[in-house]
């Protein structure tokens, strides 16, 4: 077999697609991406935010440990290979995977946290500080209302002959459903 050197754009294209119609390279590249900007997380944490990307049970419902460490088994060979050690901590203060001699955000990720906290208005945090649980949940709910009725607005615009509530329940399913 001829060995063809392909331009980096050209094979981001091919595995974009290979990532819509596996499930399986999905879960891994999400695994990887998040693995690669944040440390210390543990299954449970991995597991929630690889679901918030690809919906509930992409690690599948029956066999799901088997199928996670199965996934973690490829994501650690493939930062071996790029040169970075996955590992597990047990210690109390941090606990979960991490990328050894890495600290506990990518600097990307570290220069995002600062330039949000750079932009929170003091002010507001105080009022927010104030609120009870409960106005604090009520608010939180209506801020996710918001979203889900953006998506509905969008899915609708995008297919007009769709009802109000065919566009909401679409949306509903974008967040639980693959």
């Amino acid at each position: 077999m001829m060995n063809i050197t392909f331009s980096r754009k050209a094979t981001e294209v091919i595995f974009q697609d290979a990532i819509q119609r596996d499930i399986t390279t999905a879960r891994r590249t999400s695994l990887l991406q998040i693995l690669w900007n944040e440390r210390y997380l543990t299954r449970a944490q991995l597991i929630t935010r690889v679901e918030y990307r690809l919906g509930r049970n992409c690690f599948g419902i029956a066999a799901w440990e088997d199928i996670f460490y199965r996934d973690m088994r490829v994501v650690k060979r493939a930062f071996q290979a790029a040169n970075y050690i996955l590992d597990y901590s047990r210690n109390r203060e941090h606990l979960g995977y991490y990328l050894r001699g890495q600290s506990a955000l990518s600097p990307e990720f570290r220069q995002i946290v600062k330039a949000s906290a750079a932009e929170a208005d003091q002010r507001q945090i105080d009022i927010y500080h104030q609120l009870s649980a409960a106005a604090r949940f009520r608010q939180g709910c209506a801020i996710s209302d918001t979203a889900r009725k953006v998506v509905a607005y969008r899915i609708h615009l995008e297919n007009p002959r769709l009802t109000p509530q065919e566009a909401n329940r679409m949306a509903l399913q974008r967040a639980y459903i693959l």
